[in-house]
């Protein structure tokens, strides 16, 4: 396998961790909560107003963990099995999963919104450019 490969596949697998960190933080903010019956299992049946702002902000940010990675999971697969990943391929990647950690980390800390929104719309950009890179790489060959 090309060392391009192996790095686009840690790249994905980086995204897959961020995503698995992001629940585990909001389980020990959400779980202790409701065990210790702190906040009541009807208060939280439908809506998230129960819990304390940074369990809101975990979950939220754990929700927008499948919005734009979901197009780069199908990207990067997609560039794995139907391409041989090249240099381009893995940047884009990488800077895309570093994109999103930036997102997260302001997203679950300061959460101001100017910041957030930068990263968000730089990663949608380098999505962007991933997917269009994938898809002329694919019918121009």
């Amino acid at each position: 396998m090309p060392l391009t490969a192996k790095l686009l596949i840690i790249a994905i697998a980086a995204q897959v961790f961020l995503t698995i960190a992001i629940l585990v933080l909001m389980g020990r903010e959400r779980v202790p909560r409701v065990m210790s019956g702190e906040i009541p299992v009807k208060d939280i049946a439908v809506d998230r107003d129960a819990y304390p702002l940074r369990a809101r902000l975990l979950s939220n940010n754990f929700d927008n963990q499948f919005q734009l990675p979901v197009l780069f999971y199908v990207a990067g697969l997609l560039t794995l099995f139907a391409t041989t990943p090249g240099w381009i391929d893995v940047i884009l990647a990488w800077l895309f999963v570093a994109s999103r950690y930036v997102h997260a980390a302001i997203h679950v800390t300061t959460n101001r919104v100017h910041m957030r929104f930068a990263a968000y719309t730089t990663g949608l950009a380098l999505l962007s450019i991933f997917w269009l890179w994938l898809v002329l790489r694919l019918v121009l060959t």
